[in-house]
Parts: C-alpha cells; structure tokens; sequence
C-alpha cells in the first residue's frame, strides 16, 4: 500500500486483490478487441517494438514454430482470428481503448450501447456506469439568486 501511495497509482489489499478483472462481453467481435488490448500492453507500454517479442506474454506462443502444440497454453473459448499477430500488432482505435478501459476499471459489460443498458439492467450494474463516489454538487449560478 506505502508503494501506491508514493507512487499514486491505483491498489488495495493484498497483492492479488483487484488484479484480476471480470465482466461480461457481448460477442466474438468485442471478446477478440479486449484479447488485442491485453496482448499488447508490452507493446502499448513502449516495453517490446513487436508484442510477440514480450517474453511473459502468450502471443509468442501461437506463432508457427517447429513446437506444434504449445504445452503451456490452451487453444482458448474461440479459435483466434486470420492474421491474429498483426491485427494485435495494430493499434486499438481511441474509441475502443477508451471503451475497454472504462470495462476493467469499472466492470460495466462491454459491448453495443443497447445491449450494454440491457445487460447492465438486467443484472443490476446500473453503478458500473457512473463515476465512482457521490455526485458533484452543482454551484448556483450567480444570475440565478437574482430576481
């Protein structure tokens, strides 16, 4: 805690606590954008010039190599798209990096505008989609008192 104090940067609890996020996910399309934005944080970081290169990473592990079958990956819920290394090679557009980042940090579903209010009335995450803490009170406009 003395770290993120110094540092100010986000954590609490124990080491593990708040580390790993969950939310839900409407479809393929958006599970494989959230995919992208974790395999490339090395590369986002300025860490690796390629995100395959990142050593404790897993995109590494699926490019073609004389290993057939990595042994210390599972083939994952969705065989991984054509071309999969160099679409995480691109770079996410600032719409998508946004969205994702608002999902982890708040654990509001990810996806579609109408589904996501769907989702989020139906499973009871209205507070996902505002900003933590109480509202701002409003100041009364000067021009206001006058009358």
């Amino acid at each position: 805690m003395r770290y993120h104090a110094h540092y100010h940067t986000g954590g609490q609890g124990h080491v593990y606590q708040q580390r790993y996020k969950s939310f839900p996910i409407q479809d393929d399309a958006h599970f494989f954008v959230v995919c992208r934005h974790v395999e490339r944080n090395a590369l986002r970081a300025g860490l690796v010039s390629r995100a395959e290169d990142w050593r404790w990473g897993s995109l590494g592990r699926w490019l073609p190599s004389p290993e057939a079958d990595p042994k210390l990956l599972s083939p994952g819920p969705l065989p991984r798209w054509p071309n999969w290394v160099e679409r995480v090679n691109a770079p996410l557009i600032d719409a998508e990096l946004t969205a994702v980042r608002q999902c982890v940090q708040r654990g509001r579903p990810f996806g579609k505008e109408g589904w996501v209010k769907s989702i989020v009335r139906g499973l009871g995450l209205e507070s996902t989609m505002h900003p933590r803490g109480r509202q701002r009170v409003r100041p009364v406009p000067e021009d206001h008192n006058k009358a």
